[in-house]
């Protein structure tokens, strides 16, 4: 969210170069303005969009950069005309911290499609936001790595009563993002009975797709994976796991799912994934592949085919998401790590050897770990 450059009121882990090591740093944040909150950051998720971000993938060279977008807090202060939260509750902030407010796009509640949107991380700061936010306007926002963080209430959201702190904040990333395509083909249109979903990958978004769907009584689930080695864990979470790799299991699967959401981040062929959906069916992008894909026109006009991307929710349906997860007590596979580990963790999501647990960062471990700030960071 906003920065106030120079500002050193606020403790974070931020990269100063594309290496995206993550080191200790001071940043400011704007005192809230008439309908902002205040937030103590308690926890933040780490994703690897954080990465992409950090390291220079997606043309994003604003350094030093705070990254985390998957925050949970309490509320220590609030504008004189904020009526939403109050201090004391317990809140979150994911991907976005600011949009135009007035296009179609946000009156639908599509905010994260407006064209003025602003990332809780790596956008500049626009100007006409708030007398208080004059000192970081022009400045790239930073996020969640972070002890404190100041926001327009409406992209604040109520952590429910029942929920952990601990891992809200996932739900803010990998929750929303595999909730919004499977609330759009699946709850929006019936529920899940006689339903089939397919997971492409089984990380940490596609064990959330995977929770999800089961919480919406999808009929089946199928997971496609590399190999066998994940099985087990996969029937563990109610579905059976396919090879693609195995011709003969893709050719009995052909024409035999509703649904298809594709977790993979990196380059892969989806052709023969896109074999399996029924008549009509769709194929839902959600991890951000660079490369272009390769899909053949006659494909998708014998069996109707349709493929979309899908980016997070808006922030009526994020409220849906963390009220729905609560309810049917859908958990992210998640570990709380103290701030002097998240550097280890980063890399390690960068290298591919994270595993499918979402690294939470335990921020109050952040101010011992940033005293004193070290001299590479200053």
């Amino acid at each position: 969210m906003a920065t106030i450059k120079n500002g050193n009121d606020v403790y974070a882990l931020a990269a100063f170069d594309k290496e995206a090591q993550l080191q200790p740093h001071t940043i400011g944040r704007p005192a809230p303005g008439p309908h902002d909150v205040a937030i103590d950051i308690l926890f933040c998720g780490m994703c690897h969009s954080d990465c992409h971000a950090c390291n220079g993938d997606w043309g994003i060279d604003s350094w030093p950069i705070a990254p985390g977008h998957e925050i949970a807090g309490v509320v220590r202060q609030v504008g004189e005309q904020v009526t939403q939260f109050k201090v004391g509750d317990k809140v979150g902030v994911g991907c976005m911290v600011s949009s135009c407010r007035e296009c179609d796009l946000c009156q639908q509640g599509l905010e994260q499609h407006c064209p003025k949107m602003i990332q809780t991380y790596g956008s500049a700061f626009p100007e006409g936001q708030g007398e208080n936010y004059q000192k970081a306007v022009g400045y790239h926002t930073n996020g969640g790595y972070s002890s404190a963080i100041t926001v327009n209430e409406h992209f604040v959201f109520h952590i429910p009563s029942s929920m952990k702190m601990e891992y809200a904040g996932v739900l803010l990333c990998a929750g929303i993002t595999t909730f919004s395509p499977l609330n759009r083909h699946i709850l929006q249109k019936g529920g899940g009975a006689g339903k089939t979903v397919g997971v492409v990958g089984f990380g940490g978004l596609g064990q959330m797709a995977v929770k999800l769907a089961k919480a919406m009584k999808v009929d089946r689930i199928v997971v496609f994976s590399r190999n066998d080695s994940k099985k087990v864990d996969a029937a563990a979470l109610g579905a059976e796991l396919l090879v693609h790799s195995d011709e003969s299991a893709m050719e009995q699967a052909v024409r035999s799912l509703d649904l298809i959401l594709d977790t993979v981040s990196a380059p892969h062929a989806i052709a023969p994934l896109m074999n399996t959906l029924k008549v009509g069916g769709n194929y839902v992008l959600l991890g951000a592949v660079a490369k272009p894909m390769e899909v053949g026109a006659f494909p998708l006009i014998f069996s109707r085919h349709s493929v979309e991307g899908s980016l997070i929710g808006g922030t009526q349906e994020t409220q849906e998401m963390l009220d729905f997860c609560a309810e049917h007590q859908v958990v992210p596979q998640y570990e709380v790590i103290p701030a002097k580990d998240a550097n280890a963790h980063f890399h390690a999501m960068m290298n591919g050897t994270s595993g499918a647990k979402r690294s939470v960062i335990d921020m109050s471990t952040i101010a011992e770990y940033c005293q004193p700030v070290t001299s590479a960071s200053q």
